[in-house]
């Protein structure tokens, strides 16, 4: 998790950046059950199985450790999106608009989001405004790369007005996210539903797959957003392209392999949570040998670190 490189007391071992992992994820299950402010921390300790002198050792109070649930959410949202733009651009709409929802929805089952949801918008308190000063102009930057996206799929399409629909879309789904979250199995699944349905509608008109045929395509960086890219050879039948801004090279389209992120993610959570690896093959159907070797990577990126 990137958040270790945030806490009072670096563990320099396999086992104790474990034990750090295994009490975010118990913070965040006791705050989004009870709230930061009603939680203690012998609450998170009971949950995480460990002593509650461990937890200080890492972290000086609630607070610090809210601040590295909310930063590990950020890295995880920002690999959903990542992922969602690598995907090939005239994909068809109605699949790209449900998939996405589907990446989120899966997520916020998992319990980080789930507090980070409950916190800022049901349930505020104080200390966190300066912690997530950033979140307007993360959302805006995430705004603009949609924007971008839809310029992609329809280059008729002003940046005013791709920005306008991109905002509009953005505050759909944050403002009926929580709502979801906050019912039953059931609802919450006619919720996403309808979102999918709304968003369908609303973007059509404007970046649907007719506009494909007659729109010009406009290869933009994945990294700096930047139009001046050029051509760059070929790559088993794809084509490849350098930024002639920050020098990125990509191709203009993937093909997805494997399980999908989010898949790889409820097992890596799974397994935070000290569930063997037996456990999570038969609760995910992920084979457990997929699940030690994506271990074994999360581990070999973190120690690289």
């Amino acid at each position: 998790m990137s958040t270790i490189n945030n806490l009072r007391r670096q563990p320099q071992q396999k086992r104790g950046k474990q034990r750090v992992e295994k009490i975010i994820i118990a913070a965040a299950e006791v705050f989004a059950e009870a709230g930061v402010a009603a939680a203690t921390i012998q609450q998170i300790a009971d949950r995480a199985s460990t002593a509650v002198g461990s937890i200080y050792q890492f972290f000086p109070d609630k607070l610090a450790i809210f601040n590295a649930i909310f930063a590990e959410h950020m890295r995880l949202t920002e690999c959903i999106e990542a992922d969602f733009f690598a995907q090939k651009i005239d994909r068809p709409l109605d699949l790209g608009i449900s998939e996405y929802i589907d990446a989120y929805a899966i997520y916020f089952e998992e319990p980080i989001p789930r507090c980070i949801v409950v916190q800022y918008y049901l349930q505020p308190i104080g200390g966190m405004e300066s912690m997530m000063a950033d979140i307007p102009t993360l959302q805006s930057i995430s705004i603009e790369r949609h924007a971008n996206f839809y310029r992609q799929r329809n280059s008729n399409l002003s940046i005013a007005k791709s920005e306008l629909l991109s905002e509009v879309a953005h505050n759909i789904v944050q403002g009926l996210t929580p709502n979801a979250l906050k019912s039953d199995e059931k609802y919450r699944q006619e919720i996403y539903a309808e979102i999918k349905d709304v968003l369908y509608g609303y973007l059509n008109p404007h970046i649907g797959d007719h506009l494909l045929q007659v729109s010009t395509q406009k290869m933009i960086c994945p990294d700096c957003q930047s139009d001046r890219v050029a051509k760059n050879g070929r790559q088993q039948g794809k084509q490849r392209y350098i930024c002639r801004g920050c020098g990125r090279q990509f191709l203009d389209r993937y093909t997805q392999r494997g399980y999908p992120l989010e898949i790889r993610q409820r097992c890596l959570a799974l397994h935070a949570q000290g569930i063997g690896f037996r456990e999570i093959e038969r609760q995910t159907g992920v084979d457990c040998n997929t699940v030690i070797n994506w271990v074994k990577s999360l581990e070999s990126s973190e120690d690289g670190w």
